[in-house]
């Protein structure tokens, strides 16, 4: 697959040819015929009594207009919706991680693989999910924003999505969150229109970047005022080579570090900054340029053209990819996107 990233403007910050504009057909976004794509709504639900009741009739709603079934939920959750459709053969059950996996742009990829396979021509696909949001604060916000960038990442998707949040043991910020990211929710009344709907552009800018704790320490390798990405290139991999961890989620690493400080050297404003910090079982990277940033909060949620790979635009798209969390800060002096990976 080509790495190159494309071209930007003197002044635009290291992403900007990444930028996804969810109205554009590019990217992310998509035309939608009127009812013809994603209904994203969700279940905020307190007993397993409930969960059945309303997912299984939102199932068994699906299969009688004809419409694959897809489960893929925690395990006790799945025996009961199992149940609630008879174990109908038209409902696949999947192991929610083979869907939901640790980074979100390979969530949106499984989805549309699921609907490209077992999406009749003129029916839906009608799947019921359960994200299971991690442990700390970066792995919640990183589903967070999942939640409402598929609201324009799978909008022409001919899908019916139903999110399950457990108000017993999911925190506040997460049951506010899907409140927030979800047009809709499901009750035992039915389908309802969500009055705590945000927009996902204006949600998404609202967002935080959680602290990541190594950036307050002293760096294991550090370059300012970068010119030649070749070299930098050369020193982080001599840097990263001294790391004990899992090989190829190093080499993913270093190829999304040099996506993003290639784009820094060759796109940005001067000066281009790098620092790096590896710690037993994580490897972090902030890559910096001086250049005034930009408002899009779907960027790298897809290739910046859209399905022609060969018009570039895929640094921070691939970076998504690479890392387990990839956050983009602006400040007065300029964008950072900071890298994260990490490991047990």
């Amino acid at each position: 697959m080509p790495r190159h990233s494309g071209g930007r403007g003197p002044g635009e910050n290291l992403l900007g040819c990444d930028a996804v504009h969810a109205t554009s057909g590019a990217g992310v976004g998509g035309s939608t015929a009127p009812g013809a794509g994603l209904e994203h709504d969700a279940l905020l639900y307190d007993s397993p009594d409930e969960l059945t009741a309303v997912a299984g009739a939102f199932l068994r709603e699906g299969l009688a207009a004809g419409e694959t079934g897809v489960i893929a939920v925690g395990p006790e959750s799945t025996d009961r919706l199992s149940a609630a459709v008879g174990h109908d053969p038209r409902v696949l059950v999947l192991d929610r991680n083979s869907l939901y996996r640790s980074r979100t742009p390979t969530a949106i990829t499984e989805f549309r693989r699921l609907a490209a396979e077992h999406a009749a021509p003129g029916r839906r696909i009608r799947v019921v999910g359960q994200v299971e949001f991690g442990r700390t604060a970066a792995e919640w916000s990183e589903w967070q924003r999942y939640e409402a960038v598929i609201n324009a990442a799978l909008a022409a998707l001919p899908a019916s999505g139903l999110c399950l949040f457990d108000t017993r043991h999911l925190s506040e910020p997460i049951l506010t969150a899907a409140r927030h990211t979800h047009p809709h929710l499901r009750t035992g009344d039915g389908r309802v229109a969500n009055p705590d709907y945000v927009d996902p552009a204006g949600y998404l800018s609202t967002l935080p970047v959680p602290e990541e704790p190594l950036e307050s320490t002293a760096p294991a390798f550090a370059a300012r005022d970068v010119t030649d990405f070749i070299a930098l290139r050369h020193a982080v991999r001599d840097r990263l080579a001294t790391v004990d961890g899992p090989a190829d989620l190093i080499d993913d690493f270093l190829i999304a570090v040099d996506e993003m400080a290639s784009n820094a050297v060759r796109h940005g404003h001067p000066p281009a900054g790098l620092r790096l910090w590896t710690a037993p079982g994580t490897l972090v990277c902030t890559i910096t340029d001086a250049g005034r940033g930009w408002d899009d909060p779907f960027a790298g949620y897809g290739p910046a053209h859209g399905e022609d790979l060969s018009g570039g635009g895929m640094g921070l798209w691939l970076a998504r990819q690479l890392c387990d969390h990839v956050a983009i800060r602006r400040t007065p002096e300029g964008t950072s996107v900071r890298l994260t990976t990490s490991w047990s």
